[in-house]
């Protein structure tokens, strides 16, 4: 039955719950980003201030990971996911504190500026905490037969809070303001807390508790190199976002190439995560597990085509549907992705692997958005879009071609395996 009910995932009570924690704490971050983003320009009126806030998040978040990884695997992981809430509630409420008159009146923008980003810095190192911790979880509430449908759904939560979150974020500071935004934030990581508690604690499944954390650290490390299927899934989606970060220059075809404005920049912003979120959601009726391997290469080819598409184009709408299969695309290889990590990860070693996982990707949407900017200034926009999706598109051609163990990946027999049990 788990092999065809599209809703398989979602009759485990606890397995919804998680969702609205995830799908809670998702809208709030992202909310969160967007609000303080404004924020900081508005200080300071200076675009490297923003690329400072992705810095401060980013060099925490990447030197963290494997360790997080290791306490991850000797943690019950409800307690530490809520642990991790409480701390983020933490910074919610000191942001909430740092734009209000009554506690910042008399202090110099500098010092408000720099507690900001200290902030950000301690979310970045919260953030190597969260991935490992809630990838951990949701593999003790389904069962193994259902990991592919329970994918779909966790994706699909994740890409419509991370779309919802930033439009709301900014629909709110032009009603209500930053302060009173960033209060909606905390009081949304608070209902999280709240909601997470009614999911029990889970047993810990690592033998290996006390573990030195050098030896833990390099067995995680040797397992994904070692695991063809998992090195594979995680260096594609890497490169795949690394070169394909034509998100970063939305701004600039919005303005001076298509020439759409504000509210077409909305609309180009708006059209890949439409695309990601459609597919996931026929995911669910449409098991993609068999020929896992080929499916993946043939997303991230298209996805690599459709950047391509979108570099060349100055007709909008070409653009906007460029983008639109771009998600399209993505959404395909982000639920197969997920799935390849679920099945192939033993489950004492989730976390370390969910870690190193966000080291490769993670750390590549920060990255690739760093590379288009440079690129772009070398070559021109155009051509470094295209210049990224060209790139995609070898890496793809090479690994289907130096790797026939990953083309013909098939998910089908660890799932029939997994059915078993």
């Amino acid at each position: 039955m788990a092999k065809t009910d599209p809703y398989a995932a979602l009759r485990i009570k606890e397995f919804n719950i998680f969702l609205l924690v995830r799908f809670v704490l998702v809208f709030g971050w992202s909310m969160q980003f967007i609000v303080i983003e404004w924020e900081v320009y508005s200080l300071t009126k200076d675009p490297l201030s923003l690329g400072v806030i992705g810095l401060m998040e980013i060099i925490p978040a990447f030197t963290m990971a494997l360790f997080a990884g290791h306490i991850v695997d000797q943690k019950e992981k409800r307690n530490l996911l809520a642990l991790c809430i409480a701390a983020f509630s933490l910074i919610s409420l000191g942001l909430f504190l740092l734009t209000w008159d009554k506690v910042t009146g008399n202090w110099e923008t500098k010092t408000i500026l720099y507690s900001i980003y200290a902030l950000v810095f301690f979310g970045g190192f919260l953030r190597s905490f969260f991935g490992p911790t809630i990838f951990s979880l949701v593999a003790l509430i389904v069962p193994k037969k259902v990991y592919p449908n329970a994918a779909t759904w966790n994706s699909s939560t994740w890409q419509m809070a991370s779309v919802l979150g930033p439009a709301f974020g900014g629909f709110f500071i032009g009603w209500i303001g930053v302060h009173w935004s960033l209060c909606i934030i905390f009081g949304l990581v608070l209902l999280s807390f709240i909601i997470l508690l009614q999911i029990k604690r889970k047993p810990i499944l690592n033998p290996k508790i006390g573990e030195p954390v050098i030896e833990s650290l390099k067995e995680g490390v040797r397992f994904v190199f070692k695991t063809k299927a998992i090195l594979g899934a995680m260096t594609l989606d890497m490169v795949a976002v690394l070169f394909g970060g034509a998100i970063a220059l939305l701004p600039v075809f919005a303005q001076d190439i298509l020439k759409v404005g504000s509210e077409g920049f909305g609309v180009l912003r708006a059209a890949p995560a439409v695309g990601a979120f459609l597919t996931m959601l026929v995911t669910a009726y449409i098991p993609i597990s068999k020929n896992a391997g080929m499916k993946l290469l043939v997303a991230i080819f298209g996805f690599g085509v459709s950047i391509i598409v979108f570099g060349l184009s100055s007709v909008f709408w070409i653009s906007v549907l460029a983008l639109f299969f771009s998600g399209v695309t993505d959404g395909v290889s982000m639920v197969i992705r997920q799935t390849i990590l679920q099945i192939k990860t033993p489950d004492h070693m989730r976390g370390r692997v969910s870690s190193v996982n966000s080291m490769f990707v993670g750390s590549s949407n920060e990255l690739g958005a760093f590379e288009s900017g440079v690129t772009a200034k070398l070559m021109g926009t155009v051509t470094a879009v295209v210049f990224g999706g060209t790139m995609t598109l070898i890496t793809v051609v090479t690994t289907g071609i130096v790797s026939p163990t990953f083309r013909k990946l098939d998910l089908t027999k660890d799932l029939e395996e997994h059915n078993k049990d």
